[in-house]
């Protein structure tokens, strides 16, 4: 047994498919097209059939894959675009980005995910600084799909666009229909630490638009019309590697396994820490990637240094709500502010969470859990 457990381990998956990763990278280096060479292609095919979604578009992170969709959608200055105060900043950086403004709204206090019924407060605060509410980017927090059957009633009471951020949730599911099929276009990443993730960064769009399929195609390789010396549009630099693309394939041959492992071990932890803490809530009509696994504690910095003492990482995602960050605090926030997301940023832990978590590991950490646990009276 491992003194220090690890927090994802990928070196257990690396193992499992060396073969197969040691031939994908070698084809590449045989071909040598390093930049959006075949394997690209036959990644986009096998997402897209993997989730349902007709059109996916590859790129080079998950950040690039946000900027990819509201260009598409011709996001600009003028126009607010609501997003969950409790995330990672790349959700309302890439609305900066394009010239338009983030208004944050308060999540559930049971599953971290954006909570629908702030988004008409955030609606009434956008307009009040003469803003036109134009789009929602929902966030998958920690894996589970956000409530998109209540968001989606919001956008089109008000008009709005909706675009998924599925950085943390691809390979979950909403009342039976798989993430990537949930908006209109759905992000996500293939960030190392995500559930499907590469060796570097990347990323991707899913949609059931051809027309918005074609313009990020176009806007991914510099705005290129019929070639790359045709510019019909202002576009980016968001090509994917072909070596991540390689490595992605060798990983999405055991990616449907991995979930399931991911949720039988999210199961375990249930069962191990229920009476010791605040566990995960996970809806019935949803499905899990367990990108992480996080607990809520009102002692969560002291019981932090207590477990990392016992030789047990853990996480803290995210300590700081990005309506109090410095680059976000002078946005809009929706009338009532955002005590939940509030709360939340003082309380999470995530602890280890990957496929080859195995019980043993489980029930050390539990224990070590148990023992931060006791107080003296």
């Amino acid at each position: 047994m491992r003194s220090v457990i690890p927090f994802i381990d990928l070196e257990a998956q690396q193992a499992r498919i060396r073969d197969a990763l040691d031939a994908a990278l070698a084809r590449v280096l045989g071909h040598g097209q390093y930049i959006m060479g075949p394997e690209v292609g036959e990644l986009e095919a096998r997402l897209s059939a993997f989730c349902d979604a007709p059109h996916a578009i590859a790129c080079a992170s998950g950040t690039d894959a946000l900027s990819l969709a509201l260009m598409a959608l011709d996001v600009r200055p003028g126009d607010a675009v609501l997003v969950p105060a409790f995330t990672f900043a790349a959700t309302a950086e890439v609305v900066c980005l394009v010239g338009a403004v983030p208004v944050f709204v308060d999540v559930q206090g049971d599953t971290f995910n954006l909570d629908p019924s702030s988004l008409e407060r955030g609606i009434d605060a956008a307009r009040r600084e003469g803003l036109r509410p134009a789009g929602i980017i929902p966030v998958d927090l920690f894996g589970q799909p956000a409530d998109y059957d209540r968001i989606q009633e919001v956008a089109k009471a008000h008009g709005l666009w909706v675009v998924a951020d599925a950085a943390q949730s691809f390979g979950a599911t909403w009342r039976g229909r798989k993430v990537g099929t949930l908006a209109r276009l759905t992000t996500t990443s293939f960030f190392p630490a995500k559930p499907l993730g590469c060796y570097g960064d990347g990323g991707a769009v899913f949609t059931d638009d051809p027309e918005l399929a074609a313009v990020m195609r176009s806007l991914r390789v510099h705005g290129q019309g019929d070639d790359k010396y045709d510019n019909v549009r202002i576009g980016m630099n968001a090509r994917l590697d072909t070596l991540q693309a390689a490595i992605l394939l060798a990983k999405l041959e055991i990616f449907a396994d991995e979930v399931e492992a991911r949720q039988r071990a999210a199961a375990r932890y249930d069962a191990l820490l229920a009476d010791l803490m605040t566990t995960p809530f996970l809806r019935e009509e949803a499905s899990s990637t367990w990108a992480q696994y996080t607990v809520r504690s009102p002692d969560r910095d002291a019981q932090r240094k207590r477990l990392a003492a016992a030789g047990i990482p853990t996480a803290v995602y995210y300590p700081r709500p990005l309506h109090r960050q410095t680059a976000y605090r002078d946005f809009p926030v929706a009338e009532g502010g955002c005590p939940v997301a509030e709360r939340a940023a003082t309380e999470v832990l995530s602890l280890p969470m990957h496929p080859y978590l195995d019980a043993t590991t489980q029930e050390r950490i539990a224990a070590a859990c148990a023992t931060q646990t006791v107080t003296t009276p």
